[in-house]
């Protein structure tokens, strides 16, 4: 398949700057996958689409201050950089900018508290650092670092949590996992109230989600690995649902990819945590994941292709076009969709 069949034109206007408030508030599109229908509804309204046994797998990664700006050792010249994931220890792997003055062996300041020097250049045109410090790394970076927001978000976030799930438990992202953004933790409380199940993986959302495709036939696409967990009890949880004939629903992008990275025959998953660089677009025969609900996302995005694979193609490009029409806010901070896999029950 071709990258320029995933393009779409989207005027600057309609990317959302800020988040919804009440979070819940945000509009939600629902898009039956089987009959192309399309409805118009507000986020909260969700659970009048879900059924008391359905299980929702929610990813409870949170984001750390992963932007850090510093300057070089030598020059004072002004250098940041952007936490991806970490190797062992005191090796994170990052993005160095600018990358010409972030050769291996350049050393760079951050204050007096927190130092590092490039070690080694990855396969991505990323760097390997080595930080040097005293005292407890994570208060250090709460302090010094900044919340990385995508670069199409042009406004300043009042409340950094804003950024965060009302859910986000295990520290170790880059980005969000902005599906997850429109829920509170009353909404979380009605859900369990009407039998349905929650359910939690981790994935730590780097390089590979928001990586550009830069070639033109989508298959030679290489993305990046990102770590994940998936606990026993939420394994046990969703094997419990599909022997009931009940649905899994995933919150996000990110929580599809571990549980469709965990599964190895349909219907059925296991306990298990690693590494995953799973590509999904159209062709791809899902395992696990019923129904899904996701952000607006970028043209040519990988993230645009997974949904393609999951709902149609042509289903999805139609959504968005009435999404247009409809006035919905796009990206990060946008509005949300439900959606229902081509082949579920």
């Amino acid at each position: 398949m071709l990258l320029s069949e995933f393009d779409y034109d989207l005027p600057e206007s309609f990317i959302a700057q800020t988040p919804c408030e009440p979070r819940d508030h945000s509009k939600l599109l629902i898009l039956d996958s089987q009959t192309g229908r399309i409805e118009h509804k507000i986020f909260y309204q969700l659970k009048e689409y879900l059924k008391p046994g359905d299980t929702i797998i929610f990813n409870d990664t949170k984001v750390i201050p992963a932007r850090l700006i510093g300057t070089k050792d030598e020059t004072g010249a002004k250098i940041e950089v952007f936490l991806l994931s970490r190797k062992t220890g005191d090796e994170w792997e990052a993005l160095v900018k600018p990358g010409k003055k972030a050769r291996v062996g350049a050393k760079i300041n951050f204050g007096e508290e927190l130092s590092c020097e490039i070690i080694e250049n990855t396969d991505f045109g990323g760097r390997i650092v080595k930080f040097h410090y005293e005292g407890i790394f994570e208060e250090i970076l709460d302090r010094l670092g900044e919340t990385p927001l995508p670069p199409y978000i042009h406004e300043k976030l009042q409340d950094k949590e804003r950024y965060q799930t009302v859910y986000a438990k295990e520290r170790g992202s880059a980005a969000a996992p902005t599906a997850g953004l429109h829920f509170t933790k009353a909404m979380l409380t009605d859900l369990k109230e009407k039998g349905i199940n929650l359910g939690f993986v981790t994935l730590h959302v780097g390089l590979g989600t928001f990586r550009p495709v830069n070639v033109e036939k989508i298959e030679e696409h290489q993305m990046h690995r990102e770590y994940y967990s998936l606990p026993k009890e939420t394994a046990d949880l969703i094997n419990l649902t599909k022997q009931r004939g009940n649905r899994v629903i995933a919150i996000g992008t990110t929580a599809i990819r571990t549980l469709e990275s965990a599964s190895e025959k349909k219907d059925f998953i296991e306990a298990k945590s690693g590494w995953t660089d799973i590509f999904i677009y159209p062709g791809y025969e899902f395992k696990i994941v019923d129904a899904l609900v996701t952000n607006f996302h970028l043209p040519k995005s990988t993230l645009l292709m997974l949904i393609s694979a999951f709902s149609g193609k042509e289903n999805i490009f139609h959504a968005y076009e009435e999404a247009k029409k409809c006035k919905y806010r796009f990206f990060s901070f946008g509005d949300a969709m439900f959606l229902l896999n081509q082949k579920s029950k």
